[in-house]
C-alpha cells in the first residue's frame, strides 16, 4: 500500500463517518510562543480543545505537517524523523472512549480499510493512579472494556491488552495547568509473524506504536487536583510513515517510499549504497577512513526534507530560533555529505526529489526560493567547513599531546568563525572519543555568545519543549492591539498593506507586514494614536462565523486565511477593525491596560517591514 492510499483512505473514513475534513497548518504555530513549531495534530486545533467552537463542527479530521526538534540527536536510526505527517481524527465534546476505539479497530484492520493483520495486534490502557484522597485517577475501566469485547469477538489472547502507567499511557497537560487524560494505543508486530507473542510487552523492538487514542477526560488545577472536564474531547494521531513500514513489513522506515527516492538520489551522489552493511571504506586525502553509509544517508535524507517544508512555510536560515533549528538542520547533512565523500554542493539536488515526491500533496513545497536558500546556505558553509574540521583535529591534539582540556570558548571560536552549530561540535568530537562535560561547555560556550551579543540559547531553551497556545490575559490584549495595529497601518500606509506573519507573548508583539519604504516617525504616530484611540473608547470585540466569500465582501482582512476552510471566523472591533482569525481577544477594547507603543520598526525581508510593539 503506498502513502497516498494510506493518506486517502484515512481522510475517507473518517468523513463517511461524519467528520469534517481540515487543512493542514502550516508548521510555524500562529501566536504560540510556547514552541518553535507545529510538533503534532492537535497543536493548531488547542483553542477549540480549550472550548472554542470550531466553524467545522464537533468532529474533524486531517493530515497535519509536523516538525519535531527534541529527537534530532536521534535521527540516523531506522524510525526517528525531523518532519512528519501525522493524521488526526478529533471529537471536541461529540464522541467518546467506545466509538473512537472501535473506529480505530474497523480502519486498521478491515479489509475495506488498512487490512492489518489483528494477530499482530496489541494495544494499552492507563491502569490508574492515587494522588490522594481527592485527586485519584482510576484504571480506565471503559477503554480496557471496549478493547476485551473487540479482542474476544476476534478470538485474541486479552494479554495483549496492557495496563501501564503514566509514562507510557498518560497526556498532558502541555502546562502546569490544563487538559489532560489517558490514552491508548495501538501496536503492531513488525517480526516474524509466527513468532508473535501472546502478551504485550512494549520493551520489545518489534512492537510498534502506530496510534494512539488520547482521552483529554481531565482538567488539572492550580492545586494539582485532576476535575472531570464538563466537555471532554478526543485526541487521536497516527504516524503515517510508521503505518506505512508496518503495512509493508519494513522494520526500517527509509525503506519506504516516502524515503527511497531520496536515498536513491543519495547513492547516486556519493556512490555508495544504502545496502544492509553500514560501515564502508573510502579514502580521505590518502588516509583510510571509514563511514556508517546508512546512518549518514538516513541523516541527509531526514534533514534536507525537513528543510524544504521549513523553508517552504517561510522560515531562512538565521543564528536564532527557527532559523537555527533550520541552519543546524542543513549544515549536518552538509557534513554527513562530507563523510560521504559528495564534494559538490548537492542539498538543492536532494531537495528537488522532496519537492518532486510532495508536490501534489503539498504544492507549496515547489517555491522557487526554496532552491535558493540551499543553495545559499550551503556554499556559505562548505568554504568553511574544512576549516573547521581541521581545527576540531587540533582540539584533539591539544587533549591527547599536551594534557589541556577543550573550553567553551573552543565551541564559540569554532560557532563564530566556522558556523559550526554547537551540538555539531559535539558530534564531531564524541566521533573523536573526546571525553568532555557537554553541560560545562554549553554553559561557557553560551556566556561568550552572550558577549557577543549573539543568541542566547539559554533564554530560548524553553521554547523548543512544546506546549499549549498561551491564553493568559496580557496575550489576549496583545493579540488584540495587533488587530488594531493592522487596521491603523492600513490606514496609515494604503490598502496594499498585508500582515505577512506575526508572533505574539505576553511581553510584546512582533508583527510582519507588506511595505516596501521605511515608516516615518509621523507614520508610526498615526498608527499609535488609531490603536490607542480604539483603546480608550472601550468597544466590544464581537466574532460572527461567516464564509469565506461573505467575509472578503464585508471587507475582512486576513492572512491565514487558507487554514480555516470554507467557513471563517472574523472578529470585528467596533468601527476599527475587521479580520478573519482564530487566536485569542479580549471581549472589549477597555480591557487592553495601557498605552500603545511602536518600539521599533525595520526591514525584514524584501517588501516585508518588522514591526515590535508594546503596551505600556
Amino acid at each position: 500500500m503506498k502513502a497516498l492510499d494510506i493518506r486517502n483512505k484515512y481522510i475517507d473514513f473518517f468523513v463517511k463517518n461524519g467528520h469534517a475534513q481540515i487543512p493542514s497548518s502550516p508548521i510555524v504555530p500562529e501566536n504560540d510562543p510556547t514552541t518553535l513549531f507545529i510538533t503534532a495534530g492537535m497543536h493548531p486545533l488547542v483553542p477549540y480543545l480549550m472550548g472554542e467552537k470550531h466553524p467545522k463542527g464537533t468532529r474533524l479530521v486531517n493530515a497535519q505537517k509536523c516538525i519535531r526538534t527534541i529527537d534530532i540527536d536521534e535521527v540516523g536510526d531506522t524510525t526517528h524523523h525531523t518532519f512528519f505527517e501525522m493524521l488526526g481524527n478529533w471529537s471536541l465534546g461529540d464522541y467518546f472512549k467506545e466509538d473512537a476505539i472501535k473506529w480505530s479497530w474497523e480502519f486498521l484492520t478491515s479489509e475495506q480499510w488498512l487490512g492489518l493483520d489483528v494477530n499482530r495486534i496489541a494495544v494499552s490502557v492507563f491502569e490508574g493512579e492515587n494522588h490522594g484522597k481527592d485527586s485519584e485517577i482510576p484504571f480506565d475501566t471503559e477503554s480496557y472494556e471496549t478493547w476485551k469485547t473487540i479482542f474476544k469477538e476476534c478470538d485474541l489472547p486479552t494479554e495483549r491488552i496492557a495496563k501501564l502507567n503514566r509514562d507510557a499511557n498518560w497526556w498532558g497537560p502541555a502546562g502546569q495547568t490544563g487538559p489532560c487524560g489517558p490514552d491508548s494505543e495501538m501496536f503492531y508486530w513488525v517480526g516474524n509473524p509466527d513468532e508473535v507473542p501472546d502478551s504485550f510487552n512494549d520493551d520489545h523492538d518489534n512492537w510498534v506504536e502506530i496510534w494512539n487514542d488520547v482521552f483529554m477526560e481531565y482538567h488539572k488545577n492550580e492545586k494539582g487536583e485532576y476535575v472531570k472536564m464538563e466537555k471532554q474531547n478526543v485526541d487521536t494521531g497516527m504516524g503515517l510513515i510508521r503505518v506505512l513500514a508496518a503495512m509493508n513489513g519494513l522494520d526500517d522506515n527509509y525503506k519506504t517510499e516516502l524515503f527511497s527516492p531520496i536515498i536513491a538520489r543519495i547513492e547516486e551522489l556519493s556512490g555508495f549504497e544504502y545496502g544492509d552493511r553500514p560501515d564502508q571504506e573510502y579514502i580521505d586525502s590518502g588516509e583510510q577512513c571509514w563511514v556508517d553509509t546508512r546512518r549518514s544517508m538516513r541523516i541527509v535524507a531526514d534533514h534536507i526534507k525537513a528543510a524544504v517544508f521549513m523553508i517552504a512555510d517561510g522560515i531562512e536560515p538565521a543564528n536564532s530560533d527557527r532559523g537555527y533549528i533550520l541552519r543546524r538542520l542543513i549544515r549536518r547533512a552538509i557534513r554527513q555529505g562530507h563523510s560521504l565523500g559528495i564534494e559538490d554542493n548537492f542539498t538543492t539536488e536532494i531537495a528537488k526529489v522532496v519537492q518532486g515526491m510532495y508536490k501534489d500533496v503539498y504544492p507549496e513545497v515547489t517555491q522557487e526560493k526554496i532552491v535558493i536558500e540551499l543553495q545559499k546556505e550551503e556554499e556559505k558553509f562548505r568554504k568553511t567547513l574544512i576549516n573547521g574540521l581541521k581545527l576540531i583535529n587540533n582540539y584533539e591534539s591539544k587533549i591527547s599531546n599536551d594534557g589541556k582540556d577543550i573550553t567553551g570558548k573552543d565551541i564559540f571560536d569554532l560557532y563564530q568563525t566556522y558556523g559550526f552549530p554547537v551540538e555539531m561540535s559535539f558530534e564531531e568530537l564524541e566521533k573523536m572519543n573526546v571525553e568532555f562535560d557537554e553541560v560545562e561547555l554549553q554553559k561557557t560556550f553560551d556566556e561568550a555568545l552572550a558577549k557577543h551579543q549573539e543568541l542566547s540559547r539559554t533564554a530560548s531553551a524553553g521554547m523548543f519543549k512544546g506546549g499549549l497556545a498561551d491564553n493568559e490575559e496580557e496575550t489576549k490584549q496583545l493579540h488584540t492591539v495587533a488587530h488594531l495595529m493592522l487596521a491603523g497601518l492600513r490606514k496609515t500606509l494604503g490598502d496594499d498593506v498585508h500582515q505577512k506573519g506575526s508572533n505574539i507573548n505576553g511581553e510584546r508583539v512582533r508583527f510582519d507586514f507588506s511595505y516596501s519604504g521605511k515608516m516615518t516617525d509621523e507614520e508610526k504616530k498615526a498608527v499609535e494614536d488609531y490603536v490607542n484611540e480604539a483603546i480608550s473608547a472601550k468597544v466590544s470585540v464581537t466574532m460572527k462565523e461567516m464564509t469565506l466569500e461573505e467575509a472578503r465582501n464585508n471587507g475582512a482582512e486576513g492572512a491565514f486565511e487558507n487554514k480555516y476552510g470554507d467557513v471563517v471566523k472574523v472578529y470585528t472591533i467596533g468601527k476599527y477593525s475587521t479580520e478573519i482569525c482564530g487566536g485569542p481577544h479580549v471581549e472589549n477594547t477597555g480591557e487592553i491596560e495601557g498605552t500603545f507603543r511602536i518600539k521599533k520598526e525595520k526591514s525584514s525581508s524584501a517588501g516585508v517591514r518588522r514591526i515590535k510593539a508594546i503596551v505600556e
